[in-house]
């Protein structure tokens, strides 16, 4: 974890030196040599620290070793920050001399930056540092550590013992493992179906004992030929291939039988023609390439042999072509079934008198596992030799990180997924041990706080750093370090550490002679924050929290809590490491402010809700400020423009203010990514300029009720990704230029306004980057309007927006009774209806899709098309569609509402999608669907009868998932329903699905 300090170190030392001789500044005479030199050592260093990281999990000398190194590295950072920030300051003020100068003499004549010199107190720091190196350099020798290429690293093998088939049934528990198993046990007994199953979770949560239940079930053991192999790590194909054929032959293959080709030859004679269920337990590598020629090899089995994997990474199961809906996710037990796991283990053999005894703390301990079955077994044996109630308390009270037990049971079955880990991703993950147990982590919060400690090194202003972050939070989420992930576009927003992984994370970072050595230093502090500053250099600050004194100035991220009363922020000028400050809903006083503009390295300020009525022009000072977060200070009415001299700057959040105006100003920040104007309701236009910020990515200005409309220059944010905009006025009139921007993912309208007063379908033409839901609400004044729409519609070309899930179109039909009789006759305007929802055909795999208003006499033919992929179909207010098309079609549909369609008197037979029987082949009608509804289809009298044929056909199958059909306010239909009709479409429906609610 020291490799990602010691690499950021050493790049500032290089920048700098530089920043001396771009500003002819000299702040320590004679020091370049000594400090050139230290980071040279710590080059050095860095080659052996892959060595020294893997041995330093278990070996408490080279922990301590790798603490000593990584403080000092620590130390040199923040020196290295009093020189950048005597710099700064030196810059600041020569700055405002020049310009003084400037307004008086010529700009040629102005002076230059002059050559000065501060005190030695650098240089001796920097002596103090570089001797400590050079006794860490003496005492890495006696460590004989292995030396690597810093940029790479190695994964040891496994230390897992190999799994077996074997499993003890009575230790199984938990319903939802029985359901995730009888579901993958009907999936494998499917014919002809060959497929790859996958188990994902995190170390310890069961995943090898659902495949075990699955492996011993008896419909798996009557109909496959099985195989179970211990993959770990490293996947080596030959080893796995091996294993196969040694299952199935039951001899070893001898030794001089070492090609790849050869076994693979000799696992092709074992399987084929055989059907087989094979798993693979504990696979890691996400190569494609190791897997393909096992996979390719495979495919000599008879149909229907099935794989089924665990593993902990996620993009194995991505990798071996696993679909979604075949990837298991084992769920954490309650605490009732870890009491009963803990106690079958822990009180085995004992009376119910000595169990009764036992029980209540024993519940509390269970408690302490958080539904993680590994834990539960390991606490269990640990108590399985302690009689006393007395003991059992010890462990209830103890931290689980603290029990040698679990370090030396549990923890290794975690260290193998942070052996997966790069150094900077080991130094990332375990800095999560930061926030308390069980709390939502928020990923941007995180990512920046990464970034403010170096682990994502230099930061850059193209947004590189923050795009690294999100791949290391999605890589450690992948491996199951984190759950409750929550996503956005494909990005992580939230997500939750598992109180034993948080509590490894703890074991990572424990420190005891660093809390020590501060506990004799400082007399003020407690200890216990002292030393979670040194190895964090993080804190969140409570009404708990001393003043913030000498030995916490180290500080580079600090929370204020909500609600928190800060009378003075005085003291945090001390505070010049910072690069993340968090006050955001804290009290404090308005011109105190001016205090943390005095911390020059921000690089995020988060001041929401904090009651501020007017911001400081020293805000100019935070030149290296990235992130700034001004929302809900509703007295907030302008902005100074020195604001805008922020260059780095790259989100601003000013939503629910009471801005009145931006200046034309904000087109200096031309590096801003993210900007948040959201809710500011007196906010009348956006500046021409803030077309300027062609880094934008994400523009939010939803709730500006008087904001009349979007600059015409829109076209210029080449980057833009992201609009927000809910209503805004002028009718929803966007500019043209908008059409323009293809890189942009989300465009956010609670509508998009169609018609001859309103936008085009034509802007949307080149937006195939869409993703998400659009809402097309189309306006329709006269029978004109629908000749026009009838063109325009082909030109939205939806069939190319591949990443839109869900599409609702909405027809608002303003034509009046004498206009449609002028213009047009009945049969072509209803024809032009229909060019239109022909038009519209969106693409194949949409989620969700609803019309409504809709005044063409039949739907459109891609409605029913098995190419489809549609999940739930909503059909509204249909007021000329007389009958259904085929969408038992539908291979994927789960939900279908129909609702108010007067015209509808008959559901046909070919609603159902069944035109021939032929052959064996099974036919299904609705092969997903769960939930039918019919609403307020007043005229609505038969439902069409199935034929003799049909029903007594086995090749036939009618809505096999049905679970609920509703018939609402369709009263003819319910009349015709009450009468003796046996041979009804709907009776056969009721009377064939057993698990169907049928609401009438």
């Amino acid at each position: 974890m020291a490799d990602a300090i010691i690499s950021v170190v050493a790049e500032r030392v290089a920048a700098v030196i530089e920043d001396q001789i771009r500003y002819e500044v000299n702040l320590v005479r004679g020091v370049e040599k000594e400090v050139l030199d230290l980071s040279d050592k710590l080059k050095t260093i860095r080659n052996v620290l892959g060595d020294a990281e893997k041995r330093g999990v278990n070996d408490r000398s080279v922990k301590s070793w790798l603490k000593k190194l990584e403080a000092t590295a620590y130390e040199m950072d923040d020196i290295l920050d009093e020189w950048n920030y005597s710099l700064l300051e030196y810059r600041m003020k020569d700055s405002a001399e020049q310009k003084v100068c400037c307004s008086f003499i010529p700009s040629s004549s102005c002076l230059r930056f002059k050559k000065v010199v501060v005190s030695r107190d650098t240089a001796k720091k920097i002596e103090t540092v570089k001797s400590t190196v050079d006794q860490i350099l003496k005492e890495k020798d006696d460590f004989n550590f292995l030396m690597s290429a810093p940029a790479t690293y190695h994964v040891p093998e496994s230390r897992r013992a190999q799994s077996t088939s074997s499993i003890e049934f009575e230790k199984v528990l938990g319903s939802d493992i029985h359901r995730n198993k009888n579901d993958i046990v009907n999936k494998l007994m499917l014919n002809g179906d060959s497929r790859t199953l996958c188990i994902v979770g995190m170390g310890g949560l069961g995943k090898t004992t659902l495949a075990q239940l699955v492996y011993s079930d008896t419909q798996v053991e009557g109909g496959f030929t099985r195989i179970w192999i211990c993959v770990s790590d490293p996947f080596v194909v030959a080893e796995v291939a091996r294993g196969i054929v040694e299952s199935l032959t039951k001899e070893i293959i001898p030794p001089y039988i070492n090609q790849l080709e050869m076994v693979l030859e000799k696992l092709r004679d074992c399987i084929s023609g055989k059907k087989f269920l094979l798993v693979l337990d504990d696979v890691w590598t996400e190569d494609y390439s190791k897997w393909e020629p096992l996979r390719i090899n495979l495919k000599y089995g008879a149909p229907g042999s099935k794989i089924l994997v665990t593993t902990r990474n996620e993009r194995v199961a991505k990798m071996m072509g696993t679909v979604d809906d075949d990837i298991y996710r084992p769920q954490q037990l309650n605490d009732e079934e870890c009491w009963s796991l803990l106690r079958c283990v822990s009180l085995s053999g004992r009376s119910e008198k000595e169990c009764g005894e036992f029980e209540e703390v024993g519940k509390k301990i269970a408690s302490k596992c958080k539904g993680l079955p590994l834990a539960a077994n390991v606490l269990g044996s640990l108590l399985q030799f302690k009689y006393s109630l007395k003991e059992w308390e010890n462990v209830w009270k103890s931290e689980i990180w603290e029990l040698e037990k679990a370090e030396v049971e549990l923890f290794p079955h975690l260290v193998l997924s942070y052996n997966e880990l790069s150094p900077v991703l080991r130094r990332c993950f375990s800095y999560c041990a930061v926030y308390s147990k069980d709390s939502q982590i928020n990923a941007k919060s995180l990512i920046e706080q990464w970034m403010a400690l170096g682990y994502l090194g230099s930061v850059g202003g193209n947004g590189g750093s923050e795009l690294k972050g999100r791949e290391y939070l999605n890589s450690l989420a992948m491996l199951s370090l984190f759950h409750d992930v929550e996503r956005t576009c494909e990005h992580i927003v939230r997500c939750k550490m598992h109180d034993i992984v948080h509590d490894f994370a703890l074991f990572l970072r424990k420190n005891d002679e660093a809390a020590e050595m501060r506990k004799r230093s400082c007399q003020v502090c407690d200890p216990i924050i002292v030393s979670r500053v040194q190895e964090y250099r993080s804190l969140c600050l409570d009404s708990t929290t001393p003043n913030l004194c000498d030995c916490l100035t180290s500080l580079k991220v600090l929370v204020c809590k909500r609600g928190l009363h800060l009378p003075s922020l005085l003291g945090m000028e001390k505070l010049i490491h910072l690069r993340w400050l968090s006050l955001s809903g804290t009290l404090f006083l308005n011109e105190d402010l001016k205090v943390i503009c005095r911390l020059y390295f921000l690089q995020t300020l988060l001041l929401a809700q904090c009651y501020l009525k007017e911001i400081p022009t020293e805000i100019g000072n935070l030149v290296h400020l990235r992130h700034l977060d001004l929302s809900v200070n509703r007295e907030l009415k302008e902005l100074p423009k020195s604001m805008y001299s922020l260059v780095e700057l790259q989100t601003l959040t000013l939503a629910f203010c009471c801005l009145e105006e931006i200046r034309g100003e904000i087109g200096n920040l031309i590096q801003l990514r993210n900007l948040d104007l959201s809710r500011n309701k007196f906010l009348k236009e956006l500046p021409e300029s803030i077309c300027s910020l062609v880094e934008l990515q994400t523009l939010i200005i939803e709730g500006c009720s008087q904001l009349n409309g979007l600059p015409e220059g829109i076209h210029r944010l080449v980057n833009l990704q992201h609009l927000f905009l809910g209503y805004i006025s002028a009718g929803h009139h966007l500019p043209q230029g908008l059409g323009q921007l293809s890189g942009l993912y989300t465009l956010e309208l609670r509508e998009f306004q169609v018609g001859s007063v309103y936008n085009k379908l034509g802007l949307l033409k080149k937006l195939n980057r869409l993703s998400g839901q659009l809402n097309l609400v189309i306006h329709l004044r006269r029978s004109s309007d629908l000749e026009e729409l009838a063109e325009d519609a082909g030109e939205a070309e939806l069939t190319n927006k591949i990443h839109i899930q869900t599409l609702y179109i909405t027809f608002e039909d303003e034509m009046d009774e004498k206009d449609q009789s002028s213009s047009s006759s009945p049969s072509s305007l209803s024809s032009l209806w229909v060019d239109v929802i022909d038009a519209l055909e969106p693409y194949h795999k949409l989620r969700d899709f609803g019309i409504r208003g809709y005044g063409g006499s039949r739907l459109a033919r891609w409605m029913s098309s098995p190419l489809h992929l549609i999940k739930q179909i909503s059909l509204t207010d249909l007021s000329e569609v007389r009958s259904l098309p085929p969408m038992g079609k539908l291979p994927w549909l789960e939900a279908l509402h129909v609702e108010q369609l007067k015209e509808l008197k008959v559901v046909g037979h070919e609603f159902l999608g069944i035109e021939t029987i032929s052959g064996d082949a099974l036919v299904v009608s609705f092969p997903k669907l769960k939930k039918l509804t019919f609403c307020a289809c007043i005229n609505w009298r038969e439902w069409e009868d199935i034929t003799e044929e049909e029903e007594q056909s086995p090749a036939i199958s009618f809505m096999p998932c049905l679970v609920e059909l509703t018939i609402d306010s369709c009263e003819e239909l319910q009349r015709s329903y009450g009468d003796d009709k046996d041979g009804s479409t709907l009776r056969f429906i009721s009377q064939n699905n057993p698990n169907l609610q049928l609401l009438l």
